[in-house]
């Protein structure tokens, strides 16, 4: 078999999974119910965020707030301080690449 396969998480509970982390890429699937997310934190490389279910309220920087619903793809840049979580009923899925793979 020249594939790898990965299986993501089908649920509706907290969720945080790597799936893929190389020296290539990290592939990371999230789930968050309403009020959860992720602590503030800096970027360690660059971010791309898909937004599979729900709606993402993201503050990056000192920005406001935003929002952003199912099918949205935000590019992250390296560096940045991200304040990530699900402030609506409905669950949030996201669906996160980190390219560059950060180096420690």
């Amino acid at each position: 078999m020249v594939e790898k396969v990965y299986n993501m998480t089908n649920s509706n509970d907290r969720t945080v999974e790597m799936l893929i982390t190389d020296e290539n890429v990290h592939y990371l699937h999230m789930i968050f119910n309403k009020e959860e997310g992720l602590p503030e934190h800096f970027s360690n490389s660059t971010v791309y965020m898909t937004v599979l279910k729900g709606t993402l309220s993201i503050g990056l920087d000192e920005q406001e707030v935003h929002e952003y619903k199912q099918g949205s793809v935000l590019k992250i840049p390296f560096k940045t301080k991200m304040n990530v979580g699900n402030k609506h009923d409905e669950i949030l899925e996201l669906i996160v690449v980190k390219a560059p793979a950060p180096v420690k």
